[in-house]
């Protein structure tokens, strides 16, 4: 069949420049080889012209990425720049003000007193001196046998703890946790002398007014002695504790077999602390035994490092005990590094750890209370847990009677807020570290060893001692430190306190979050938390305090 032609009221004008016209389709020559070429080359320039024009695109895109990195990196620099010039702002102010001084004029002399005839003195009515003015030491008795506070016994008088805290300490946290030694007493005494009964009655016959009242015939009290220097104890065995660090890197250089086997031992006491976890009796064994097998080793000390005296390192001076595992006058050094090594582990377990889950403190408490009491650690009779407590005296110090103000360099620098790369940490990270170390120490001070053959190395009266030189605070200087502190170490922990102490227990518990809240001049969260814990106390165990 012959096809026919198409009508020409049905034909289109195809103007578009990708397609042929109709008319070259149905041509006759549209299959001929000339017509497949120029298609060809039609379908090649628009190629071309696509990729050209996704080349460009593509361009166009990188240079937008890079301009925007560019102008990332400008911003970078800018912020880098604009932090310098501050604090290159602030050092020149701080400089300033060091360079500072003013010259403080010379007091004018008094003017002389006008000359008044001396008259007879006359016999005094008798040789007894009157009593003081102001018996502070008779109203502290009189509170103590009425029982107005357990803590009262233990507590330093406000007048005196507030003068340590505040006028004798220098701008660090460097005042004495113990009071300061009682100053010396006059050589030459009547014969029939007595103390003063103010004295008498608070047990310390030279510190409550400063003087050493005499009563006797003579009837002149002697001149009162110049303040004994306050020295704190555990922050010098912290700074011994860094000198020993020196000193272990300088003995490696020289012992090869000590570098080596010095690093393996405090990567293996680092492992086998953060492994301690919670759970059924026995369940940290492995790791305990493992820290009190490398302990050992180092005591033995094979390795042959240097032998130190251990008296830089305890608190108190001791002398040789008999029937002692080591009464030697030096133990080796890796044995008190790797001790010091163990109770930084602690510590951080207690800050990184506790500080979010509280109750992960006691499997750390335990290993520590179990290890440091080791019968083969003991240097004349005594543990060497001096080491952990001037940890603890460092990054926790109202734990041992510190106080100070939040809201200043000084105050936040005595209640061990930490600085990271020279600024002060957030607020919520300090509480959470002072949360960790209260439930470490309440750990450690709370155990029991009546079962045991070892000797407690730190019995629960010292948790009484942290606990009272809280609670004993004057309301105007509670601090929101204080009373995380205070909260950390009683959640979880009342129950041994009470098995510590019985009714005296309930007691403490009543006046540290009933009435010493009550007392704080602001009630921030802080506060409110501690009668929080006396409410749930309530509920989840029935004890009533309020």
């Amino acid at each position: 069949m012959q096809r026919s032609s198409p009508s020409p009221a049905r034909s289109y004008d195809v103007s578009s420049p990708h397609r042929a016209d109709l008319s070259d389709i149905f041509n006759q020559d549209r299959n001929s080889p000339a017509r497949h070429k120029q298609i060809l080359e039609t379908s090649r320039k628009e190629h071309t012209r696509i990729r050209e024009e996704a080349e460009r695109v593509l361009q166009e895109a990188r240079l937008r990425e890079e301009r925007d990195r560019v102008l990332e990196q400008r911003r970078k620099e800018e912020e880098r720049i604009k932090t310098e010039e501050q604090l290159a702002a602030e050092r020149v102010r701080l400089n300033a003000l060091k360079a500072k001084k003013i010259e403080i004029p010379p007091l004018l002399p008094d003017p002389e007193p006008p000359v008044v005839p001396k008259v007879a003195p006359k016999p005094a009515p008798s040789t007894t001196a009157p009593p003081p003015a102001n018996n502070l030491n008779g109203q502290q008795s009189n509170s103590q046998v009425n029982g107005a506070s357990p803590f009262q016994s233990i507590a330093p008088p406000a007048q005196s703890s507030s003068s340590l805290f505040a006028t004798k300490a220098p701008p660090g946290p460097t005042p004495s946790p113990t009071p300061p030694a009682p100053a010396p007493v006059p050589a030459a005494k009547p014969a029939n002398s007595v103390l003063g009964i103010g004295a008498l009655l608070n047990g310390n016959n030279t510190q409550t007014n400063g003087t050493t009242r005499i009563v006797g015939t003579a009837q002149a009290a002697a001149p009162p002695a110049p303040a004994a220097p306050v020295i704190d104890r555990y922050a010098e065995i912290h700074k011994n504790l860094k000198g020993l660090r020196k000193t272990m890197t300088e003995q490696a250089k020289v012992n090869r077999a000590l570098k080596e086997r010095m690093g393996d031992m405090r990567r293996e006491i680092r492992k086998c602390m953060g492994q301690l976890t919670s759970g059924a009796p026995g369940v940290n064994r492995s790791q305990q035994q493992k820290i009190i097998n490398l302990l050992r080793e180092a005591l033995a000390n094979q390795v042959q490092s240097r032998l130190i005296d251990p008296s830089d390192y305890v608190f108190e001076p001791r002398q040789p005990v008999e029937g002692a595992h080591h009464n030697e006058p030096a133990l080796p050094s890796l044995f008190i590094y790797l001790l010091n090594i163990f109770s930084k582990g602690a510590i951080s377990q207690f800050i990184n750890e506790a500080s979010a889950r509280p109750e992960t403190a006691d499997p750390v408490g335990v290993c520590v209370a179990a290890t440091i009491s080791e019968p083969d650690f003991l240097w004349r009779g005594k543990s060497m847990i001096d080491i952990l407590l001037a940890k603890f005296r460092i990054v926790c110090p109202v734990l041992f009677g510190y106080r100070g103000s939040e809201k200043t360099e000084q105050g936040r620098a005595r209640l061990g807020w930490w600085k990271d790369s020279g600024r002060w940490i957030g607020e919520q990270q300090h509480m959470d570290r002072m949360t960790g170390l209260g439930a470490g120490f309440a750990a450690i001070s709370l155990r029991k060893f009546a079962a045991s053959k070892k000797q407690n190395p730190y019995p629960a009266r010292h948790y009484w001692t942290a606990m009272a030189r809280i609670v004993n605070t004057p309301a105007a200087e509670i601090s929101n430190t204080q009373c995380i502190v205070l909260k950390a170490m009683i959640e979880n922990y009342e129950g041994k306190f009470i098995d510590a102490y019985g009714s005296a227990a309930i007691v403490a518990l009543r006046t540290a979050l009933i009435e010493f809240p009550a007392r704080a001049p602001t009630k921030g969260a802080a506060v409110n938390s501690l009668e929080v814990l006396a409410t749930l106390l309530k509920k989840n165990t029935g004890l009533t305090l309020g």
